[in-house]
């Protein structure tokens, strides 16, 4: 439905002097006063249920009543400008776009949601495919007042369509960070609107660069996901994976001010921190090889290890009635069950049928008895405690804890299921000895992984999602990513990733070697690559620098090129050794005053260092932790392990060749150099590593 005809198109760029301000700004007006309407409807309607839910108390009422105040909720919440532009078609319609529907009281649409399929021609549109459109008009907004109107013409192949940002998103960029990721829905750029509506029925891999959004995009896909798939995802429920809890942090307040809740966002050990408690430290060697995709045929073959059918065979017992198995009878009803691909327990109840089962069959065909006799004859093997004994020896019933740590503590357990497999010093790596109780246990991060395989072949998957997305998947190893993709319903999921940020140890490496490991249980599932290669955060004066290390670091990746050619350049100061923390303390001291967030981005060493200059002053620092961000309040003392996703006005990287000399030393540099949005400042004493001043 058509908004109406409005008034003259205005100049493109025309701030406070626009002739239609006024006009859209009673536009908007009227739009927060139909969803004021629209929350006094729900709010009536939600008390006539809290009524009935207490004068009757019926599931139907409790049901009604939570729908109602989730609604009431999701209308309350001003997370940001409701309206924030709108389209004319080539038909002569027009909507106005926003964060979420609004309708008058005849149900006629007043603001239409950014999600729905009317709005994907405001992020696409160009002057070369308009999209059907003819005119887009973006709204700055402040406290719901319109304070600057930006106009482009889609029917002129040389307007501001064409060419260059527009002011919203221009403004949007050079906005201060506050230390909480903000939603980019009025900002969505034509690459990312693509991904974004993304089909739900396929495993979607997306490399991105520093500063392409690939974060934004995967939150904002969930959000799309959930609104035009409501019906098939309101119970499966989207899944959002992170890399560690202070990224959880960050991107915490993304969904909720798209008006989505029924999101789970969780860390991978999160996943699972309900059943094992993680309590120590892996070695980076075990860890990679915990996370090698081989380990889950060393799970596979520890469980069937355990499975052992006995020399002599098995006596089944029905009362007076005796029934003999030979090894080799029970060897054939083991495979054959086997051969179902059953979890392992469920099987093990399948053999006990079957022994039951054959037991029946060959007794009543000796003694010529017929079927009515057949269960009594059954429950009493059943009721034997000698049957259940022996069932329990031959195939025993199995826990995930029992399997993994029996491996480490076992060299003949792990040497029967690793052979051929992994090598003699693989498998010494891999001891350890048993706490006393399982409850005791010393797991590791790169134990879950493994953990949740075992479970799975033992006890089968239980929680699946609708669609997962899964962010920093670059960093993620094989197994990890078979945990990921067991809990995707059909293999519907959005993973999102750099290769030239890859730092973990047991970093799957490529993205063909993720997708084996994404799909090992839904191998039908459809699978896409797409790139982002725009970069809207980080100014092309930074990147510039950064994209020095990629040859070395990810020579495979296409270079993110900036659409912020401005800027300043990167301050880059050479100082003597015993100057090193003054200069930090003066570079951080001039930044402080001018710039919104500010991290000093350096090893725990360096830090170490540097920290007690920094207390001794009137600059408040923290270093970052599990705690999270401290935002403007404080500058940001963070490795290079930490920074990881996420971004700054100013950064100041302190002793380049610290961060290269450690593991992934190299792109750990290059994910601290692409952390700021404004400026970066580089101090060093020692020489910067060749690979950076390349160029």
């Amino acid at each position: 439905m058509s908004g109406g005809t409005g008034s003259e198109l205005g100049s493109a760029r025309a701030g406070d002097s626009h002739p239609d301000l006024a006009d859209e700004q009673r536009w908007l007006d009227r739009a927060h006063r139909h969803l004021e309407a629209m929350l006094q409807r729900t709010r009536a309607t939600r008390e006539v249920s809290d009524r009935v839910v207490r004068d009757e108390n019926t599931i139907d009422g409790k049901v009604a009543q939570y729908h109602l105040r989730r609604r009431e909720e999701a209308l309350k919440a001003e997370r940001g400008p409701l309206c924030f532009g709108r389209i004319d078609t080539e038909d002569g319609e027009r909507w106005y776009i926003g964060r979420r529907h609004v309708e008058d009281e005849r149900s006629s649409p007043v603001v239409v949601d950014w999600r729905a399929p009317v709005s994907a021609g405001f992020y696409r549109a160009t002057a070369v495919d308009p999209c059907g459109l003819e005119h887009r008009r973006r709204f700055s907004v402040v406290d719901r007042e319109i304070v600057s109107i930006f106009d482009e013409d889609l029917t002129d192949p040389d307007g501001s369509a064409a060419t260059g940002l527009p002011d919203p998103l221009l403004a949007e960029l050079d906005r201060s960070r506050t230390g909480q990721m903000r939603d980019i829905v009025s900002t969505i750029a034509a690459e990312q609107d693509v991904i974004i509506r993304a089909p739900l029925d396929e495993l979607l891999i997306v490399q991105g660069g520093p500063g392409t959004g690939k974060t934004a995009v995967g939150l904002h896909r969930a959000a799309f996901l959930l609104f035009a798939h409501r019906d098939a995802l309101i119970e499966k429920e989207v899944l959002v994976v992170g890399p560690n809890p202070l990224f959880l942090r960050y991107i915490a307040e993304v969904l909720p001010s798209l008006g989505e809740t029924s999101v789970r966002q969780a860390t991978l050990t999160g996943l699972l921190s309900s059943k094992y408690r993680v309590r120590a430290e892996e070695r980076p060697e075990v860890a990679r090889l915990k996370g090698d995709i081989r380990m889950a045929a060393v799970i596979e073959a520890a469980i069937r290890d355990r499975i052992r059918v006995p020399s002599e065979g098995l006596e089944v017992r029905s009362g007076l009635a005796v029934v003999r198995f030979s090894r080799d009878d029970l060897d054939a009803m083991v495979k054959t069950v086997l051969s179902r691909r059953l979890a392992t327990n469920q099987g093990r109840d399948v053999l006990r049928q079957m022994i039951v089962a054959e037991s029946w069959r060959r007794h009543s065909a000796r003694a010529g008895l017929d079927g009515g006799s057949e269960p009594v004859f059954a429950a009493a093997i059943r009721s034997d405690r000698s049957f259940r004994s022996s069932v329990d020896k031959l195939w025993p019933n199995l826990t995930a804890a029992t399997v993994v740590r029996g491996l480490w503590a076992s060299p003949r357990r792990l040497a029967r299921a690793a052979a051929g497999i992994l090598t003699p010093d693989e498998q010494r790596s891999l001891r350890r000895p048993s706490a006393k109780r399982v409850a005791d246990e010393q797991w590791t991060a790169s134990d879950l992984p493994l953990l949740d395989e075992a479970e799975a072949r033992c006890t089968g998957v239980r929680a699946r999602y609708g669609h997962v997305v899964v962010d920093e998947a670059q960093d993620l190893s094989a197994m990890a990513l078979r945990l990921i993709g067991r809990r995707a319903d059909g293999g519907s999921m959005t993973v999102l990733g750099d290769l030239a940020q890859a730092t973990a140890p047991h970093a799957v490496g490529s993205w063909p070697a993720a997708v084996e490991a994404l799909v090992h249980d839904a191998p039908e599932a459809t699978v896409r690559h797409t790139e982002l290669t725009i970069g809207y955060r980080v100014p092309a004066t930074i990147l510039d620098v950064a994209n020095r290390l990629l040859p070395y670091t990810a020579p495979t990746v296409t270079p993110a090129r900036s659409v912020r050619p401005g800027g300043e350049p990167p301050f880059i100061l050479r100082v003597d050794e015993a100057e090193l923390s003054s200069a930090v303390m003066a570079e951080v001291s001039a930044l402080v005053p001018r710039t919104g967030s500010v991290a000093v981005v350096a090893t725990d060493a360096v830090i170490d260092a540097i920290e007690p200059e920094l207390a001794g002053s009137d600059i408040a620092a923290d270093r970052v932790g599990g705690a999270g961000l401290p935002g403007r309040e404080a500058v940001a003392l963070v490795t290079p392990q930490a920074v990881k996703g996420l971004e700054f006005d100013a950064v100041v990287v302190v002793e380049p060749a610290a961060i290269a000399e450690a593991g992934s030393g190299l792109r750990h540099l290059f994910v601290a150099l692409t952390r700021a949005v404004q400026h970066l400042g580089i101090v060093h004493a020692r020489p910067l590593p060749v690979e950076l001043e390349a160029g």
